[in-house]
Formats: structure tokens, C-alpha cells, sequence
């Protein structure tokens, strides 16, 4: 009975909030004639934001609440600052060290819940890595595709669960009195092209790697497969052809894997921002249960056909 009182308490706080969102909201200040919505509008800025230093931050930023600076036109060639995307990544490793140093320092034979959680997830890891690939090349794979797997999945749901957090703090100034923010401290590293460039880079090179280690420079003839054509073959045309294709589609790859997890981390986070802004409070609930779905597929998607071309790689042979 206790349960069943719970439960209709927490559906009718839900659907009070949720009736009180939509009211105060965007869509339902301007239906009810309200002076201003309860959260102001956002402002989406697909550029990373340095934080840090504070004079490269001014500079870059400023203009956002100061109409009379010039606009920042971005980092110089050789200019270094810390941008919010590149704390949210600092973070997201912290937060994996503690994890799994926690989970996996002291082993025990009767395993506590966190050691056991770890266990689970890197068995699960191994596994679709041996299902491909084989158990032996599988375990030599691990480390870096659990890696891969594991941080695209703790960075995409650290910014679901730290929403508020990064929404609510970072740098701006009074404008009419009214404070203007200008930029977060803390970004979804996903959200920087940056990011999803350097996970693609960091894929295309383990499975290169692996590709000249099981076949030697023999591997380059996957790609530059001239040799009937210089025995006089008339079919060698048609090698050349498909290498070309093979060596473009290697390269395309990188383009591939850096687009589809930048789309999906911004177009995320941008919906979760705006139904934020239109009916705060409740309806971004359900957005966060699709975020969460989606950034465990991004990551099986990413580990997985990093598994995939690793496996072309290490077993091709030349026909």
C-alpha cells in the first residue's frame, strides 16, 4: 500500500511540474502573455569555448555581451588555451580512473558490487571483441577498444547526468542588468569536432597497425595492387581500380566515424537545450532516456566497427 502511495505522490508531482513547465516555459509564456519565459533563450555555439587563460577567454567570449568588441575569430596557429570541451574529457577520464583503479584495486574472491560491476563490464567488452575477432586477437584488441568503447560511453552520459551542472555554470557579465552568459565552463567534449576526430585518428591507426604487423608491407598490396598490371594482365586495370577504391574508403573512414558521433552528441545536446528552454523541467526527462540510449549505441557503434576493420584488416589476403 505504502508502494502504491509512492507512486501516485511522484505521478502527480510529475504531472503538476510538467503542467507548471509547459506554463512557464517558452511556448506557454507566449500563450499565456507572461513577460519572459523561466529559462532564457540559449544560444548554441558549435565552436569550443577557451575558459582558461582568462585574457584569451575575454577576448574569444566577450563579444557575446559586449556588443562593442570585435567578434573572436578563434585560436591562433600557435596559441594554446583550455577549452570547456577539453575540461569535460579531463573530467570524463577522472571519472573512469576512479571507477575502474576503485573497482578493480583489492580484488576479492566474493567480489563488492562495484568489483563486480567492473568485471561484468570488461567481460562484456572481451566478449564482443572475441566474437569478432577471435579470442586470442580479441584479447590483444581489448585495451584499446574497451578504451574507445568506455570513454565515449562515460563522456555521453556524464553530460546527460551533469546537465544542470553544465548549463548553470560559466563566465559572462550584467548586460541592462540582467546577467548574459556568454559561455559554459564545462562543454560535452562530444559536442567539439575535436574530439570525435581524435577517437577516429586513434581507431584508424590501431587498425592500421595491426594491418602492416600480420602482413608485413605485404598489407600495402590491399591498396596499391599494380602487380597484374605490370605482368601485362588486362584484369590488372580492374585491381587498380578496386585498390584505389579500397584506399579511399580506408581514408573516408576517419571522415565517417568523426561526423557520426559529432552529429550525434550535438544534435543531443542541442534538443535537450531547447526543450529545456520550450518546457523546462519534467519533458527533459524523457529526452535524457533517448540520450542515454543513444550514447550506448554511439559507443557499441564505435567500438564495434573499429572490431570490424581491425578484423578486415588482420585477415586479408591477396586474390
Amino acid at each position: 500500500m505504502t508502494t502504491k502511495r509512492v507512486l501516485l505522490l511522484i505521478g502527480i508531482v510529475s504531472a503538476v511540474l510538467l503542467i507548471v513547465g509547459f506554463v512557464v516555459g517558452a511556448v506557454g509564456s507566449r500563450m499565456f502573455g507572461l513577460e519572459k519565459p523561466f529559462v532564457s533563450q540559449p544560444g548554441i555555439h558549435l565552436r569550443p569555448d577557451p575558459v582558461f587563460p582568462a585574457a584569451v577567454r575575454q577576448k574569444e567570449v566577450g563579444y557575446r555581451v559586449d556588443e562593442t568588441k570585435e567578434k573572436g575569430k578563434g585560436l591562433g596557429l600557435m596559441q594554446f588555451a583550455v577549452t570547456n570541451t577539453m575540461l569535460s574529457a579531463w573530467l570524463t577520464s577522472i571519472i573512469m580512473l576512479v571507477f575502474f583503479i576503485g573497482g578493480a584495486r583489492n580484488p576479492k574472491v566474493i567480489p563488492n558490487r562495484l568489483q563486480a560491476l567492473v568485471e561484468m563490464l570488461f567481460e562484456l567488452v572481451l566478449n564482443f571483441a572475441s566474437s569478432i575477432l577471435g579470442p586470442e586477437m580479441g584479447r590483444r584488441a581489448f585495451p584499446v577498444v574497451a578504451t574507445i568503447f568506455f570513454f565515449v560511453l562515460f563522456n555521453a552520459w556524464l553530460a546527460i547526468f551533469l546537465v544542470p551542472i553544465y548549463q548553470a555554470l560559466g563566465y559572462g557579465a550584467n548586460v541592462g542588468g540582467e546577467f548574459k552568459l556568454a559561455t559554459h565552463l564545462i562543454r560535452p567534449a562530444g559536442t567539439d569536432l575535436n574530439f570525435p576526430l581524435a577517437l577516429a585518428l586513434v581507431s584508424f591507426v590501431f587498425v592500421e597497425y595491426w594491418g602492416f604487423r600480420a602482413h608485413g608491407f605485404g598489407y600495402l598490396k590491399k591498396f596499391f595492387a599494380f602487380g597484374d598490371l605490370l605482368r601485362g594482365r588486362p584484369s590488372g586495370l580492374i585491381n587498380v581500380f578496386v585498390g584505389i577504391l579500397e584506399f579511399v574508403s580506408e581514408l573516408v573512414r576517419i571522415v565517417s566515424f568523426t561526423f557520426r558521433l559529432f552529429g550525434n552528441m550535438t544534435a543531443g545536446e542541442i534538443l535537450v537545450v531547447m526543450i529545456t528552454f520550450l518546457v523546462p523541467f519534467i519533458a527533459t526527462q524523457f529526452v535524457f532516456g533517448l540520450e542515454l540510449l543513444v550514447g550506448l549505441i554511439q559507443s557499441v557503434i564505435f567500438a564495434g566497427l573499429t572490431l570490424v576493420f581491425l578484423s578486415v584488416a588482420v585477415s586479408h589476403e591477396e586474390h
